[in-house]
């Protein structure tokens, strides 16, 4: 292909050359008006000597053809799946495909957009016009001929049409139908976190879309809502078409909570995905509340106090009993504390807001009635928590074994009170139990030495139902940990504790076992000892199962789109066994084991995605008029329109077609410039017409 231009390279600047083309004119003009012969021959002169400046040239170039770019994007978002629309999909790209090809000047580009990838955060829909914009990055816009893109109309990224950046026309092929109808469920509000034990509101809204005007006046005006907890606790309720409605939720753990909601299927059905919402509501304890009570003063009382008074979120009420009721002597009134003992207000009245009650080296000294301990152990079976840390006492008489709190107790004493140095070790079972697994110090080996100190007092005690957990002097029981109606109670069975607190022989882990001590009994979900989780991290799902006894059965995970398939769990140290599944899709993954059930979350529960799956021309048309382009409906992929390429500046659609532009753009390979005013040339021609104008002013 070859292409021919004038070019000019100017001996002088074009402004002077300009100046001395009017000087010239001028002065011909005046020898005009004089009537002066030659004047014609002059002014051939003139535009002989001013080419010869501008020193013009004819350029020959050697011209290579661009072919122009169509792009198709195919929409392979999750709301592609519904109906037919995939298939409706696939056939209208490959139909765009053969007849874009058929033109040889055109190269076709195809990719893919509106995946969901579940590792990312946030929730972005269908983007289409980002994925097009970088699919078209390298090549200039005076090459693009068009894009067409076959989507349902859902698009999240749709620039304002004004601003829209593309300079080709957009042509959208719709894969669904008009007048689709669909239910859906709308979490209108909802919070992120709150107090554990008390209230909090979820406002939900029913919603009715699509169909006809005559269909929708005969759609029902309620719709059945269930709401599940934790993918256990459920809750049924019939809930009004189109109108807010707020739910009363409570949480009784921290961490999460994951509340599912489900609404019964429509009238009209796109898809069910939408008619499942969940929220995930982080649980925080509102300030735990624990008593302790001191049965006397002694070096491990400080133990306790620091490690309570160390958490901020701990309110902790102290008591010590530094004078008991036997004791009778001279001490005067005055030099007396003036704060007494509140029994009543503790042990009958306020008893319920504690959320543990620890008795330090108590033994019965008439302080506490029958009557309040008797409370204390109903406190205990209905949710409460008890620990008791036994001092000698507890192989007498004033053993608290010896009152009606004796009924929640998991160890008898025998009255035997051992005080010899020994290390406290963890037991198989308490190797597998959150209490005490894997703390710091404890031997790697089942039957090694631990590494902490020795303790020097334990009372030797009979179990009668619980776990024991450690074990001290001759295998006997040291922690014992039981369940007791709907509440928790634990046992430490020696006093001597703070030894690892002073460092003692290089001391112990007596922070991190106590701290996990008093949360097991606040029933922590972190510290359960038979419990099912999982946790996303990236595409990857990573399920841990903690059990107390070897369970080698598999699980069964439920994907978000329904389908189910069986887990091999491989057994970990400390009571868990652990399974790492990709994933490939965001939404709610359910865990279960025949016994319990977990859910996981993967990307976003709620995604824009599916808030309304009704295929739409609305979001794509205003981009695809002000682009000169047009939006038709592809229905089942065969009944595409025809497609022209039309020059730039024509319309680029019309009635049963679309068209591309025929943009013609090359690169210019070679170039080939030949003077049209050489010198010598210029010199002849400009001295012969001035002879001729002599000649002609001589006559």
């Amino acid at each position: 292909m070859t292409g021919y231009a004038i070019a000019f390279a100017p001996l002088l600047p074009w402004w002077l050359i300009a100046v001395a083309a009017v000087l010239g004119l001028m002065i011909l003009g005046f020898g005009a008006w004089r009537r002066a012969r030659g004047t014609l021959w002059r002014l051939a002169a003139l535009a002989i000597l001013l080419a010869a400046i501008a020193d013009p040239s004819l350029v020959e170039e050697q011209r290579q053809p661009q072919k122009d770019v169509a792009l198709i994007v195919k929409d392979v978002s999750p709301s592609q799946s519904i109906g037919d629309r995939r298939a409706a999909t696939e056939t209208a790209v490959q139909a765009l495909q053969a007849r874009l090809a058929a033109y040889p000047d055109l190269e076709v580009r195809t990719i893919e957009a509106g995946a969901v990838d579940p590792a990312t955060t946030g929730d972005h829909g269908t983007e289409l016009f980002g994925a097009a914009q970088a699919a078209l990055a390298d090549v200039p816009p005076q090459r693009i001929a068009g894009i067409a893109m076959v989507t349902d109309g859902q698009v999240h990224d749709t620039p304002p049409a004004d601003r829209s950046g593309l300079s080709a026309p957009l042509h959208v092929l719709l894969s669904g139908h008009p007048n689709e109808g669909d239910r859906r469920v709308v979490i209108a509000q909802a919070p992120s976190f709150g107090i554990v034990g008390k209230e909090l509101q979820l406002t939900l809204r029913v919603e009715d879309l699509g169909g006809t005007e005559a269909e929708r006046q005969t759609y029902p005006q309620t719709a059945r809502v269930t709401v599940r907890k934790d993918g256990g606790e459920t809750r049924t309720l019939n809930m009004p078409i189109g109108r807010d409605v707020s739910l009363p939720l409570m949480l009784d753990h921290g961490g999460q909570t994951v509340f599912e909601v489900e609404v019964a299927p429509g009238p009209h059905e796109l898809t069910l995905d939408n008619n499942r919402a969940a929220v995930v509501v982080n649980g925080v304890r509102d300030r735990l509340r624990v008593l302790l009570v001191s049965g006397e003063p002694h070096a491990g009382e400080r133990t306790w106090r620091n490690l309570l008074k160390a958490d901020p979120s701990v309110d902790l009420v102290h008591f010590t009993i530094l004078r008991p009721p036997e004791k009778q002597d001279g001490t005067p009134i005055r030099e007396l504390s003036l704060i007494a003992f509140p029994i009543r207000e503790l042990f009958e009245v306020k008893l319920d807001e504690f959320d543990l009650v620890i008795f330090d080296r108590y033994r019965r000294r008439g302080v506490l009635p029958a009557t309040y301990l008797e409370n204390i152990a109903r406190y205990v079976r209905k949710g409460g928590a008890l620990l008791e840390a036994a001092g000698p006492s507890v192989g007498t008489a004033t053993t608290l074994f010896r009152t009606p709190l004796g009924a929640v107790l998991p160890t008898e004493p025998s009255g035997e009170v051992y005080e010899q140095g020994f290390k406290p070790k963890v037991t198989e079972l308490g190797s597998r139990h959150p209490v005490t697994a894997d703390l710091p110090g404890a031997p790697k080996d089942p039957n090694g030495d631990p590494s902490w100190g020795r303790w020097f007092r334990q009372v030797e005690a009979t179990v009668r139902h619980g776990q024991t957990v450690m074990t001290g002097l001759n295998g006997e029981p040291l922690l014992v940990l039981d369940r007791v109606g709907e509440g928790r109670v634990a046992q430490i069975l020696s006093d001597h504790m703070w030894l690892w607190t002073r460092g003692f022989e290089g001391g112990g882990p007596q922070a991190e076992l106590l701290r996990r001590l008093a949360y097991w009994l606040m029933k922590e979900p972190d510290l359960e000892e038979n419990d099912l989780r999982g946790t996303v991290e990236g595409r990857h799902l990573t399920i841990v199962r903690r059990t107390l006894e070897p369970d080698a059965h598999p699980v069964e995970l439920t994907r978000p789109d329904g389908k189910t398939e069986t887990v091999a769990m491989a057994p970990e140290g400390g009571g868990r066994s652990v399974a790492v599944v990709p994933i490939n899709a965001s939404g709610l993954y359910r865990i279960s084991d025949g016994t319990r059930t977990a859910i996981a979350a993967a990307g976003a529960l709620n995604p824009i995605e599916f808030a309304d799956v009704r295929t739409t021309p609305d979001r794509v048309k205003p981009v695809a008029d002000a682009t000169g382009g047009s939006v038709n409906w592809a229905g089942t992929g065969t009944s595409l329109p025809d497609i022209r390429r039309v020059a730039p500046g024509r319309d680029a659609a019309g009635r049963g077609w679309i068209g591309f532009r025929q943009n013609g753009d090359y690169v210019v390979t070679g170039l080939r410039e030949t003077p049209l005013m050489p010198a010598w040339a210029a010199l002849l021609l400009a001295l012969g017409t001035l002879i001729l104008a002599w000649r002609r002013e001589g006559r």
